[in-house]
């Protein structure tokens, strides 16, 4: 299987990617009962990114999908010396699909306080091409509105222009939404930001750059299970994970939903 964890349901985002484009099973780890992970230090994420990681290997994943950016942003390289096995991060793919969006080489990032401060995207962004001008906003409000399904409220909307007024002056045409919690606000984020910025779902990436992977390594790709048989798990299980389920997946997994 391919394990898949985040912070908490805008893993979701991604798990639905991959489940449409990949024919393999995924286990997901939602983390919700320690949600956020963006305002936590580095030492808290990475600690709980070894315990997602050591769950799903014990349920019998074979390669592992960070499906949160902030864990991504501190923690993939640190998970990747740990384990033994191929684990995929969110930021390399998103970033490398705005430098082949962007005209004006003006990239905006968006995402927590800890992905953002880490200076990650910014850092590998220069290294694969020290042209770009990148500018970053921390929108640490964005993960509670979408886990309290208040993406169409007004007030979302005006956290929204307050958040991404910088970015709009900078002229950026490219952003990265470096939350996979992000996505589930892009009509809204769109609409502040014009039709003119393209924005970056990485989540959409994702299953490319598994595809990829997968086709140079047949021996992992043997070794993964084939079919819908998908489990859900969530450290936490309240109301709203039903709700979620219907909404992020199209889909109704109801009976394969499993508490951890």
């Amino acid at each position: 299987m391919i394990g898949i964890f985040d912070s908490g349901i805008g893993g979701l985002t991604v798990a639905k990617e991959i489940i449409e484009q990949l024919p393999y099973q995924i286990i997901y780890l939602g983390d919700n009962a320690r949600i956020p992970y963006g305002t936590k230090s580095k030492t808290t994420v990475l600690k709980y990114s070894i315990e997602n990681t050591k769950f799903l290997l014990n349920q019998g994943a074979k390669l592992i999908v960070i499906a949160c950016h902030t864990a991504s942003s501190l923690a993939e390289e640190e998970l990747k010396r740990k384990f033994k096995i191929p684990i995929f991060g969110v930021l390399k793919p998103g970033i490398e699909e705005a430098l082949r969006t962007t005209v004006n080489k003006k990239i905006g990032i968006i995402g927590t306080s800890s992905t953002i401060s880490s200076k990650a995207h910014q850092k590998l962004i220069k290294t694969l091409n020290p042209e770009i001008e990148v500018f970053s906003v921390a929108c640490p409000l964005f993960v509670p509105l979408v886990e309290e399904n208040w993406e169409k409220r007004p007030e979302t909307k005006k956290i929204a222009r307050y958040y991404l007024k910088t970015l709009k002056r900078k002229q950026i045409d490219t952003l990265i939404l470096a939350c996979t919690h992000y996505p589930i606000l892009s009509s809204v984020i769109s609409e502040v930001m014009g039709k003119k910025v393209k924005l970056v779902d990485p989540a959409k990436i994702i299953p490319l750059t598994l595809k990829q992977f997968l086709s140079n390594h047949p021996e992992i790709e043997s070794s993964l299970k084939k079919g819908d048989s998908h489990k859900f798990y969530f450290s936490d299980y309240p109301p709203k994970i039903p709700f979620a389920f219907q909404k992020l997946l199209s889909k109704n997994y109801k009976s394969l939903w499993k508490k951890d």
